[in-house]
């Protein structure tokens, strides 16, 4: 992750992970065949921990019995800043390079599909329980975390923009 984060997906070799992480060339290759293979492992897995860590933070939340145990604007919050920062930009080295990389776009598909499976259940739990409400919101967050890669937002911004969109999802316009 390290190597994606600063030097992106060109520049992560397997010969560079296997050295920052003190493995042998042979043993990657032991448990991962190709760098394709490798690198999205890893981004699917440091994902699903984050999204796991997202889910406690929300359980604890909220009283026990309760239907949706955290509101929505907490939800959003802790999803907002997990679909942000260096995880969400190596994420994004990759969905880049598998555009024009049918190899890793092969690899990566199927990891993202399982990685948006969890982001949905967690906005259905939380948020909305409505199909397209909860897919505006994901590409709300997912855009969120694009446009603050280059220049991070305002945290006043970041709560006015969740706030309205919550009003939103509950009818609530003004508030």
């Amino acid at each position: 992750m390290a190597c994606l984060a600063e030097v992106g997906y060109a520049g992560t070799t397997s010969a560079a992970v296997a050295d920052r992480a003190g493995f042998s060339r042979g043993a990657q290759l032991h448990h991962f065949g190709s760098r394709d293979q490798l690198v999205v492992a890893a981004v699917e897995h440091l994902a699903h921990l984050r999204l796991g860590a997202v889910r406690e933070q929300l359980s604890q939340l909220g009283a026990k019995g309760d239907a949706m145990p955290a509101g929505p604007e907490a939800a959003l919050g802790l999803l907002a800043e997990a679909l942000s920062g260096p995880l969400y930009a190596a994420s994004l080295e990759l969905w880049v390079a598998a555009r024009a990389d049918p190899t890793l776009r092969e690899e990566l598909v199927p990891a993202e599909d399982r990685v948006n499976a969890e982001l949905a259940e967690i906005c259905r739990t939380y948020v909305t329980d409505d199909p397209v409400e909860i897919r505006l919101t994901l590409d709300l967050l997912l855009g969120r975390g694009v446009s603050g890669l280059l220049i991070p937002h305002q945290r006043a911004h970041e709560i006015e923009a969740l706030s309205a969109w919550t009003r939103r999802l509950t009818g609530h316009p003004r508030g």
